[in-house]
C-alpha cells in the first residue's frame, strides 16, 4: 500500500470521528418532529415542502452557471456546470453529482426549485467547482447504461474542467439514492473509465438504494434497472469491485432510511472493513432520506459539513 493512500486513510479515520460527531448534531427541532412523523419512508413532496422555503434565497450572484451541456449525444446526457466567479490561486476541486429518483426519475434542476442547484451552490461556496448530472432513465435504458453515463460525464470532466479552472486530479463523486448505485456501478467496473481511469479522488455515496442487487430487497427500482433476471444480478453487482478499489470511499446512510438502503449500505461498510479498508461511515441522526440532501445549503449544514471534511481528508 502506498504511503500515501496509508495517509489518506487515516486522515479519513480522523475525520470521520469528526463527522460522527456532527452526525449526532440536531435536525431543527421542528423538523426533526415533522420528519420522524413521516417515519421511514420516500416522501419527497413532503420532505421538500420542509427546506424549499430555506432554500428560497439561495444567491447565485458569485458563481457563474452554463446549463444543459451535453456530454453524450442522448438527449438525458447533460450537465449543468457551477463555477465560483471569484478568481481563484490554483485550480479548484471538483464535485460530481448525480440524484437519485429510482433509475426512472428524477432532475438535476427543475424550474422553481431550489433542488438539486442547492449541491452546486454549496459547493461553489466553498472554493468547488460543481458539475449536475442527468443521465438516461430506466426502464427504456436499463443495467449499464446509468454506470455509462457517469463515465462519459466523468470523462467529460477530465477533458474539459481545466479550461473552467478545476483541477482534473481532484474530482469528487457524489450519488444519492439511486445516482449513488450508478456511481458504485461506474467505480466498481473499470471497463467503464476513460483513458485516465477512474478520473477520481474519492467517492461520496448517500443512501445508496443499491449496492449489491442480489441481496436487495425485490422493488420496482430494482427489476426496472437490473432486469427481472436474478440469475445476472451477481455480474451486476457493485461489491465485488468496490472491495478492489483504491478510492477514498465515504458510506453514508440517513436514521429515517428505508431498511433496505441501510442494509444494503452496512453490507458494504462490513465487507470493507474485513478487508480492513473500512470506508468513512456516517449515520446522519434524525434526517430521513430525502431530507440528507436537501438540506445541503441551509443552515443545517450538517451533511454538507460531512462531505467537505471528507473532501478536504482525501485531497
Amino acid at each position: 500500500m502506498s504511503r500515501r493512500l496509508t495517509l489518506v486513510r487515516v486522515l479519513g479515520m480522523l475525520y470521520t470521528a469528526v463527522v460522527s460527531s456532527m452526525a449526532l448534531a440536531q435536525v431543527p427541532p421542528d423538523f426533526d418532529e415533522k420528519l420522524r412523523a413521516l417515519g421511514r419512508v420516500i416522501d419527497p413532496a413532503a420532505t421538500a415542502a420542509l427546506y424549499a422555503p430555506l432554500l428560497k434565497t439561495q444567491d447565485y450572484s458569485e458563481v457563474h452557471v452554463t446549463r444543459d451541456l451535453s456530454y453524450g449525444p442522448a438527449a438525458n446526457q447533460r450537465l449543468d456546470l457551477f463555477v465560483p466567479a471569484a478568481a481563484a490561486r490554483s485550480p479548484r476541486p471538483v464535485l460530481i453529482f448525480v440524484h437519485g429518483g429510482g433509475f426512472v426519475a428524477g432532475d438535476k434542476h427543475s424550474s422553481g426549485s431550489p433542488f438539486y442547484d442547492n449541491v452546486m451552490l454549496w459547493a461553489t461556496n466553498r472554493g468547488l467547482i460543481g458539475v449536475n448530472l442527468n443521465h438516461r432513465m430506466a426502464p427504456q435504458n436499463t443495467w449499464p447504461a446509468g454506470a455509462e453515463d457517469v463515465g462519459l460525464a466523468v470523462r467529460w470532466v477530465q477533458e474539459n474542467i481545466a479550461s473552467h479552472g478545476g483541477d482534473p486530479h481532484q474530482v469528487f463523486l457524489v450519488g444519492h439514492s439511486s445516482g449513488a448505485a450508478l456511481a458504485a456501478s461506474y467505480v466498481a467496473q473499470p471497463r467503464f473509465y476513460g483513458p485516465a481511469g477512474a478520473g477520481l479522488a474519492g467517492v461520496i455515496f448517500l443512501s445508496t438504494n443499491i449496492f449489491d442487487p442480489a441481496t436487495a430487497d425485490a422493488s420496482p427500482a430494482l427489476k426496472a434497472y437490473f432486469g427481472n433476471d436474478a440469475a445476472q444480478y451477481a455480474e451486476r453487482s457493485s461489491l465485488p469491485g468496490l472491495l478492489q478499489t483504491p478510492l477514498p470511499l465515504m458510506v453514508t446512510t440517513a436514521e429515517l432510511d428505508p431498511v433496505s438502503f441501510e442494509n444494503q449500505a452496512l453490507q458494504l461498510r462490513d465487507a470493507l472493513c474485513k478487508e480492513n479498508r473500512c470506508p468513512t461511515f456516517v449515520r446522519f441522526s434524525g434526517y430521513n432520506h430525502m431530507s440528507e440532501v436537501y438540506s445541503i445549503n441551509s443552515t443545517d449544514d450538517t451533511v454538507g459539513a460531512a462531505i467537505l471534511a471528507f473532501v478536504r481528508a482525501s485531497r
